[in-house]
């Protein structure tokens, strides 16, 4: 027992440590991990001051200090210089968003993809290169500089979202999640810390928590992230760089100010942080604006995937990568994937260079609006974020229910949306919100059932 008496010192959290369980930092992670996952420590509890807790366990502060930054690592807490050390408002949300099946006679609102209108062609596409003499060089490894022009389809690409990169600085994934992978995996090491919008990708989220990297949210103005709080970050923090999706924000389908842009740039070029500009939805645009990395270009690596604007199964994704940052990427790119799939690289570019991708891209918005208009008539009474093109919108709920409740009622009734909670950053305070993806029902008929389905909760709430 410590020399003070603690019974009736108020503390948010008073553990049971057992000093025989070595090492103690390790022992006391544990210990609050677990008391995290069984709810003894709710989402945002101000843990007591290291020294205080120090002093009640009898260790050393730097044990538990030790054992706070192995649970911020596994985004458990969340610190912020001169607040102290919360329990992370995520903590027990889950970001992996896509299940391993579907139930049946579910309706799927969750997961983000567009419709299949896509598909068809694509096939048709594919049984023509699978005809061709050569095909079988569609199955060897990929060299990429072995076929210039497939980094010259990446450039073309890259310049209908507003960003004219040098082909020598196109990287190639397998998908914009690998892309990330590697980028964090390339650039920093374990315990770094990286700058996100207080609501991100999920996706982000996991790969930083299986890597060790902290995710520190940064609050937003006017519905994107301020310049002013990444200064601070930069500052207090020392994020080595940030992650933006300027571009119908996943989940919160905000499209940043060309103003924003330009000015979180000019910050990225004086602070020496490298911005992380991911831009899948960047196509979907009516009207795209100029991405960051053309404010920006030496700092900014710039990722073109094709998941949202041709199909999900399409796991081709170019990267920009500004020379300072190139042979880094190309490392991690190697070790995660050796080379990405000719096929894929190849009915991928074929698409862009034959003008298809223009074709697709305006049936996608064509039936994006559709369901859109649908959205907008059955929760015309609600707050429902996302324009006519969007593929997800970020529905507001009334009254005090939050986005996790609200999600577990619709999946009771066969809807599967997805809270806040899974897509908040840090001890960032989730909005009572949920994501509804609009494009993922097969029919309308089927969306327009979910949607009947969530007002009805809605209603209820209220």
């Amino acid at each position: 027992m410590p020399v003070n008496s603690f019974e009736d010192y108020p503390m948010s959290w008073k553990p049971v440590l057992n000093h025989q369980v070595k090492p103690l930092y390790l022992s006391l992670a544990r210990q609050m991990e677990q008391d995290i996952k069984t709810g003894k420590l709710l989402p945002g509890t101000k843990l007591p001051p290291q020294r205080e807790l120090a002093d009640f366990l009898d260790i050393n502060v730097s044990t538990v200090s030790k054992a706070c930054k192995v649970c911020e690592l596994k985004g458990l807490l969340s610190a912020t210089v001169g607040s102290g050390t919360f329990v992370s408002f995520d903590a027990l949300a889950n970001a992996y968003l896509l299940p391993d099946d579907k139930p049946r006679n579910l309706i799927e609102l969750g997961a983000v993809f567009p419709d299949t209108a896509t598909f068809s062609p694509l096939i048709g596409c594919l049984k023509d290169m699978l005809n061709e003499a050569d095909a079988d060089k569609l199955f060897n490894y990929s060299r990429p500089n072995a076929n210039i022009w497939l980094k010259d389809t990446a450039v073309k690409l890259m310049e209908k979202g507003g960003f004219c990169p040098a082909p020598a600085n196109i990287l190639f994934s397998n998908g914009g999640q690998n892309a990330i992978s590697a980028i964090l995996a390339g650039l920093c090491r374990h315990g770094d810390k990286i700058g996100a919008d207080p609501h991100t990708y999920s996706g982000l989220k996991t790969t930083a928590s299986m890597l060790g990297i902290q995710l520190i949210p940064i609050r937003h103005r006017d519905g994107e992230m301020d310049g002013d709080a990444l200064m601070d970050s930069c500052r207090n923090e020392n994020i080595k760089g940030i992650y933006l999706i300027p571009d119908h924000h996943n989940p919160t389908t905000h499209t940043m100010s060309i103003d924003r842009r330009r000015a979180l740039a000019e910050i990225a070029r004086e602070q020496n942080i490298f911005i992380i500009e991911d831009g899948a939805y960047h196509l979907l645009a009516e009207n795209a604006r100029p991405a960051v990395a053309s404010f920006a270009p030496e700092q900014t690596i710039y990722i073109a995937s094709m998941s949202k604007t041709l199909a999900p199964g399409l796991r081709m994704a170019y990267l920009s990568v500004p020379q300072a940052y190139c042979k880094q990427v190309s490392k991690a790119l190697y070790n995660l994937n050796i080379s990405v799939s000719p096929l894929m690289a190849v009915l991928a570019a074929r698409v862009i260079v034959s003008g298809q991708l223009d074709q697709f891209i305006k049936s996608h918005q064509q039936n994006a609006r559709q369901r859109n208009q649908l959205v907008n008539r059955t929760l015309s009474d609600y707050l429902c974020h996302g324009d006519e093109t969007s593929i997800f919108r970020w529905l507001e709920l009334p009254g005090t229910i939050t986005g996790s409740v609200f999600e577990a009622l619709a999946m009771e009734q066969g809807v599967r949306v997805y809270g806040a909670e899974r897509f908040t950053v840090g001890n960032s305070i989730p909005s009572r919100a949920v994501r509804m993806s609009v494009c993922a029902p097969e029919t309308l008929a089927e969306l327009e059932q979910g949607l009947i389905i969530l007002k009805n909760l809605l209603d209820d709430c209220c």
